[in-house]
């Protein structure tokens, strides 16, 4: 079953429910798409009463948009409860807290920030939305004197960001503000059986421009990555689903991998693959389509998907627009010329920046030899791309 909501849904999710007659919940994104197949549509009703009936039943939504829904309608089936335990980045911590007590975290509420007495706190420690999305409000901290400037930094994007998603999904009223995790960054999509086996669809390794970016502008996957994660992902999961138990479950984890290949997670998403339909990257790096993957429980042969991609990596680049820029002095963005400076792009998707904050997004093929244009792009602040508008200046002409 699927709950397809605001703000994307992909042309791929799309078909792929319309051609797995999947039951899809009838909200107003449904109702609105267009296919060639029609998708099979349910009315609310009818969607609560199927999921009892079926008792135990796979339900995936493309996004947290739709959390609300579920605690309203769905408590009957314990999914309200899993939701807010890794939802709320405080109680994650909590939850994790036995596996990994050396990590220091904290909750505080956003009107408390002032107060916060920074310098009994050791660094450097990461600050973000105790319920967050992407990496929006997220700003690392290495010593006292930068405090001033990201508080500063954070009030700015409160009042830019807090509009932009529902509180289920972006809640800027509390912070977590958590030790910092040393290690390679990386994001999976994966998912819990009817058994509590948990299934790996995919693992994208995350790169940053510097040591103090917390941004999101690369990630990727290829077989190396693949070969040399999977298993350590894999016992990471099977911890985290024995704490909870958990069964018919997907979720978007985010961790990292230290040099003494200590595994700690980040954060958890449920009930979704990578965000903005960007799990879709797993069908054009290795024909998994991780929608099917999770509805039909079925389960990738490793294997035989990685031979012969030696040399390839998979990359998503999300086009954040910078927070120096005012969107309103934002004429164009290029789209033409970024898919000119890559070897292979494989599909491009375009987004309101005024609305979201970034212009989009693109998978790319990239060999190993070509990888500077992966370099550049990570580096670029994206305004070789940018048509900005011209300002009318008004010249005063004093007369004596």
């Amino acid at each position: 079953m699927i709950i397809l909501d605001h703000p994307y849904v992909s042309e791929f999710l799309k078909n792929t429910a319309a051609e797995l007659q999947i039951p899809v919940l009838k909200n107003h994104m449904a109702a609105g798409l267009n296919t060639e197949i029609r998708l099979n549509l349910l009315e609310e009703a009818e969607f609560i009463e199927y999921i009892k009936e079926k008792g135990e039943c796979t339900l995936y939504s493309n996004s947290e948009n739709s959390i609300g829904w579920i605690s309203e309608n769905l408590g009957f089936t314990g999914l309200p409860e899993k939701i807010e335990l890794f939802k709320n980045k405080v109680k994650f911590r909590e939850l994790l807290e036995r596996l990994y007590p050396e990590l220091y975290f904290k909750g505080i509420k956003f009107e408390d920030l002032d107060e916060l007495r920074v310098e009994e706190i050791q660094k450097p420690f990461i600050i973000k939305p105790a319920v967050g999305f992407f990496s929006l409000g997220v700003h690392k901290v290495s010593t006292d004197a930068e405090w001033d400037s990201v508080l500063k930094r954070i009030k700015a994007e409160v009042e830019e960001i807090r509009e932009l998603y529902p509180a289920q999904v972006l809640d800027v009223k509390n912070f977590i503000i958590e030790g910092n995790i040393e290690g390679e960054e990386f994001a999976v999509d994966a998912y819990f059986n009817s058994k509590g086996k948990p299934v790996v669809l995919n693992i994208f390794k995350h790169i940053f421009s510097s040591e103090n970016d917390v941004g999101d502008r690369v990630y990727f996957t290829s077989k190396t990555v693949m070969e040399t994660y999977r298993e350590a992902v894999e016992d990471l999961l099977k911890e985290i689903g024995k704490l909870v138990g958990l069964r018919n479950f997907p979720l978007h984890l985010e961790l990292r991998i230290g040099e003494d290949r200590r595994v700690q997670p980040i954060e958890l998403n449920p009930m979704r693959f990578a965000g903005w339909c960007a799990t879709d990257i797993a069908h054009f790096a290795y024909g998994i389509n991780t929608y099917r993957y999770f509805l039909e429980q079925l389960e990738p042969e490793w294997d035989k998907i990685l031979a012969g991609l030696e040399g390839k990596n998979f990359c998503l680049v999300i086009l954040d627009r910078p927070a120096e820029i005012d969107p309103k002095t934002v004429r164009a963005f290029d789209y033409e010329k970024l898919l000119l400076d890559f070897e292979k792009p494989l599909e491009l998707r375009k987004v309101n920046h005024e609305k979201f904050g970034f212009f989009g997004y693109m998978f790319t093929e990239t060999r190993d030899s070509g990888w500077q244009e992966i370099e550049r792009i990570l580096k670029s602040d994206l305004r070789e791309y940018i048509t900005f508008k011209e300002i009318a200046q008004t010249v005063l002409v004093l007369k004596d």
